[in-house]
């Protein structure tokens, strides 16, 4: 077969473009090359001379870039549109104006940053009209939410170095030139006993161990982690092995005084001017870089210090085991809010608490006028911080694992929205009252409303902005304060025992819940935690109605119409 021949046109040419085949009106002293060659065609005998490519890129140009091009004379060096003088003349323009502007701002630097905010408020205000700004309002979201974690407290302020401890070996004789080698020596050098572990080797197995040195190893456990390990394992072991090496009646087992921890606290960078009225604990001298230099690598500031704390309650925590009787009622009070003001440090808030709370829970058994002591206790720990969300954090260190616990638990939430809404001196703590009785006189003060009334400002400001944005301001704390509220009476309940007695308490609280809290809650896309108080409030009520269908009392199952 034949293949079928190609179907495009051979004499094909594009359309003709008018606005390309417009004549060109060259410079009437100059006559291009092309227009002569058409007027006169050449002689194939005589040589022709090319034009160049200067001249063809001249004839070729529009007239706009004709006009707006210096003129330029053929066969000089600056034959091109931009030349290299025209580039470095303006370079040189560049370059000063460069310098003058530096200049200007040398003498008056506030000047471009207030001339850069005027033009962008006055971009912003022209781009933003009144309906436009409404609209942005009206739809924006709000980036202020209710934090799970508490703010925490500074407590602890940082120490680049730790302090020396020094072993007071005044009245210690040494049993072996290796102990009168140690006492003799330096700080630094006895440091390197310890981590060489030739201290362990020196008083493991003695027949007594010396209590300076054991207070020395307690001072050392402020240390870094590196050092402070070293010394909570060799005072651990020196104390477990003093404890099999003495008979029960004759024993004597070293616990750290209620001075002694504070010191220690203090050491660590604690100072708390109701506990130190004579200023924080600090020692004449700093530790040498040769001493910090056993301890080049450590963790991150608040792990190290985390390690520390637990070594310290560690170490508390077998003393009250081993002797139970160690603190008086007074000192377990005043230990407990030391402790509790270093666990709500900032530091803190992330890294669990298992050892404090195992060690809160042992001080509170060991209280021997119980409960006596429980309502000055919860009135001390109620004033450890001015936040309430710090408060609540405060009362989830106790664990409701035993009756002391829930007991505490339940009290010192009660004491603590007492005083968010300065109801403390007014309301009875007796015990003619149930904490849910007063729980409920409580619970109407709650509302949203009034405590807008205790954190209000006394003026607003009066322009629009500022007012919009300290209500706002205003909202989120009144919402914020209602969630920790709200979270503690939550606390009060389920520390209860709910009997069939206080059916009806607790149904009340279920109303005042509703309608003190629930309906006075507006949810908004503007404001999420509105929605997330609503979400508590909800699940509150939720967990309380739970309890009333359990703990209804018999009768109202089998006589609905007893009142009738």
């Amino acid at each position: 077969m034949q293949m079928p021949r190609d179907s495009f046109p051979t004499d094909w040419s594009p359309p003709p473009v008018e606005f390309l085949n417009k004549p060109k009106k060259a410079p009437p002293a100059k006559k291009g090359p092309l227009e002569d060659l058409e007027k006169d065609p050449p002689d194939p005998n005589q040589k022709v001379e090319l034009a160049s490519l200067e001249e063809l890129f001249w004839n070729m140009a529009s007239p706009s870039q004709q006009a707006g091009t210096p003129e330029i004379s053929s066969g000089s060096s600056q034959c091109y549109i931009n030349n290299l003088d025209y580039l470095l003349q303006e370079k040189r323009e560049q370059a000063l104006e460069q310098e003058w502007e530096q200049l200007l701002q040398l003498t008056h630097p506030r000047l471009k940053s207030s001339v850069c905010d005027d033009d962008d408020d006055s971009d912003t205000e022209a781009v933003l009209m009144p309906e436009h700004r409404m609209l942005v309002e009206k739809f924006s979201v709000s980036l202020q939410v209710i934090s799970p974690v508490h703010p925490g407290e500074t407590v602890f302020l940082p120490r680049r170095h730790p302090l020396p401890c020094f072993l007071d070996s005044s009245r210690l004789k040494p049993h072996s030139p290796l102990e009168e080698l140690f006492l003799r020596s330096s700080l630094p050098e006895q440091l390197s006993f310890l981590h060489n572990g030739l201290l362990s080797n020196l008083y493991l197995h003695a027949a007594d161990c010396p209590q300076p040195l054991l207070q020395w190893l307690f001072q050392l456990l402020t240390w870094p982690p590196e050092t402070s390990s070293r010394a909570f394992g060799l005072l651990w072991d020196l104390s477990i092995d003093g404890l099999f090496r003495q008979p029960d009646e004759d024993m004597h087992f070293w616990c750290p005084s209620l001075q002694e921890v504070k010191e220690v606290f203090s050491i660590l960078g604690a100072y708390n001017p109701a506990l130190y009225p004579q200023g924080p604990f600090q020692h004449s001298t700093r530790v040498l870089e040769s001493e910090a230099s056993l301890d080049s690598q450590d963790p991150p500031q608040e792990v190290a210090l985390n390690i520390k704390l637990n070594y310290i309650y560690k170490f508390l925590i077998l003393c009250l085991l081993v002797r139970p009787a160690s603190y008086t009622d007074a000192s377990i009070l005043d230990l407990m809010e030391l402790l509790c003001r270093a666990g709500l440090d900032v530091g803190l808030c992330l890294l669990p608490k298992t050892d404090l709370q195992q060690l809160l829970l042992l001080l509170l058994e060991r209280i021997q006028e119980w409960p006596g002591k429980l309502q000055p206790l919860c009135c001390t720990l109620s004033w450890v911080s001015d936040h309430h969300h710090n408060l609540l954090a405060l009362v989830q260190f106790f664990l409701d694992v035993t009756p002391r616990g829930r007991q505490l638990r339940s009290q010192l939430s009660l004491v603590i929205i007492a005083r968010m809404l300065g109801q403390q001196e007014s309301l009875p703590f007796s015990a003619e009252k149930t904490q849910l009785a007063l729980l409920s006189q409580l619970l109407s003060l709650m509302r949203p409303s009034s405590l807008r009334q205790c954190l209000g400002i006394e003026t607003l400001p009066s322009s629009l902005g500022q007012h919009s944005k300290a209500s706002a301001e205003l909202d989120y704390k009144v919402c914020y304060l209602c969630h920790s509220l709200l979270t503690l009476a939550g606390v009060v309940v389920s520390s209860q025992d709910i009997t069939p007695n206080q059916w009806g308490e607790l149904q009340l609280l279920c109303m005042q819940l509703d309608r003190h809290i629930s309906t006075h809650i507006r949810e908004s896309p503007q404001a999420m935690h509105r929605t997330k108080l609503k979400d508590l409030a909800t699940q509150t009520y939720i967990r309380w109605q739970d309890l009333l269908a359990h703990c209804q009392p018999q009768g109202q199952y089998f006589s609905p119409w007893k009142d009738i």
